[in-house]
């Protein structure tokens, strides 16, 4: 097997996808500014009622928000333990500090007993996140962010909900956080979005966006090189070839990392940046496509549900059949070793979600604000968690492939 099975390997590039950055590469004088961006921002009000403020990532958007809500230096926003660095960042770029929430294990998601607990007269906002596309109980939260006067902050990284559900995603929310990163719900290599229910904050956010400066030509280029670069490796990467040209493109500059060092120790730029046309533009063709992205989920969370049955897999209870899920998650006994033995075989679920409270692994505790131990649910089952993907190009000869390679691992 050459092409990898895989998390992280350019999940939404196929040739269309090649084909449209091919496009934009001959057109630089797109790169900055045309049309896709008021496209992207009109299609989202339309499909969730909403203002729309674009920004270059989803960290990005986060932060105009925090910066939006005012008030004084030192209030608290209440996250779920179990995240990804780049909330306690922006949390702290703005001024707030980030308290944990611990999480119900069957669900990845925010506890809401436990977020009652964690809530103090500090407390602004919480944000919720429907981890790799499970629900979070957004009604319960709603009810409780209105009894204790608070702002609900919908991450919707993971999940961007269609026509056909999940109805609860969205519904409740004050605000949605929408990321186009490379691995999200859907691609723009990368990009940002904040959708305000609140008009005096929409007023704000409107003033962060219009103060927001540009990216440069050669990042925007370094931007639409990764898909290529990607499609190129990807089928060779069982071979030397693919492997080697990978750290080429690394070494020369051709690949703008997802996170920076900064941000690896919990530091966060506070500038902020237009989302570039040329993103705008890949990830309104794939918001386009959302329903099909959708049901393809959909159809890969059910075969491992179906087969994961039959295989008695310890599978959790919030996961649905329904579901289109950014990825499949397992609760296993020694996660790290099947994935080292699965590697050999080409197969790569390292997906940054493993072994880390605060996610990626090796990330410091003490500038995000974690305190070890404090919440011993997330750090069990990031410990336990193996994950398997449902990305647009895992098609379903590599998912009976994988499910084959998987199995006889976890009777062991």
């Amino acid at each position: 097997m050459l092409s990898p099975i895989h998390h992280t390997f350019a999940p939404h590039v196929n040739g269309r996808y090649v084909l449209r950055t091919l496009s934009l590469l001959f057109q630089p004088w797109k790169w900055k500014n045309g049309t896709a961006r008021e496209e992207l921002r009109a299609d989202l009000a339309k499909r969730f009622q909403a203002d729309v403020f674009l920004f270059a990532s989803g960290r990005e958007a986060l932060l105009a928000l925090l910066r939006a809500l005012g008030g004084p230096n030192g209030e608290e926003v209440i996250v779920q333990a179990y995240t990804c660095v780049v909330l306690p960042n922006a949390i702290h770029a703005a001024g707030k500090v980030p308290v944990y929430a611990e999480i119900e294990r069957e669900t990845l998601n925010i506890d809401c007993g436990e977020l009652e607990k964690a809530i103090t007269p500090h407390t602004r906002a919480v944000i919720c996140q429907h981890t790799f596309g499970i629900p979070a109980n957004t009604e319960r939260l709603r009810e409780i962010c209105t009894r204790r006067n608070l702002l609900l902050i919908e991450d919707c990284a993971h999940i961007i909900p269609d026509e056909t559900g999940p109805a609860a995603i969205g519904k409740h929310g004050d605000f949605m956080l929408l990321s186009f990163g490379r691995d999200k719900a859907i691609s723009g290599i990368t990009g940002g979005a904040i959708l305000s229910r609140k008009s005096e904050i929409s007023i704000r956010l409107k003033e962060e966006e219009e103060h927001a400066v540009s990216f440069g030509l050669i990042r925007i280029k370094r931007l639409l090189l990764y898909p290529l670069v990607y499609a190129c490796a990807r089928p060779f990467y069982g071979l030397w070839i693919g492997k080697a040209l990978l750290v080429l493109a690394r070494k020369i500059g051709a690949l703008v990392p997802i996170l920076s060092n900064k941000e690896k120790e919990g530091r966060m730029t506070p500038v902020l940046h237009t989302l570039p046309n040329a993103c705008a533009s890949l990830a309104l063709t794939e918001l386009k496509n959302l329903r099909k992205i959708n049901d393809h989920r959909r159809a890969l969370t059910s075969l491992y549900r179906e087969e994961g049955k039959k295989l008695s897999w310890p599978m959790l209870s919030g996961v649905r059949a329904d579901l289109p899920l950014q990825k499949f998650p397992l609760f296993v006994r020694g996660a790290d070793e099947i994935r080292r033995k699965l590697k050999k075989r080409n197969i790569h679920l390292d997906d940054g979600w493993t072994g880390c409270v605060v996610c990626p692994r090796g990330i410091d505790f003490d500038p995000v604000n974690y305190v070890p131990g404090s919440d011993p649910e997330a750090e069990a089952a990031c410990e336990k968690i193996l994950s398997l993907p449902t990305h647009p190009t895992m098609t379903l000869e590599q998912t009976h492939t994988l499910i084959a390679a998987l199995s006889p691992l976890l009777k062991r």
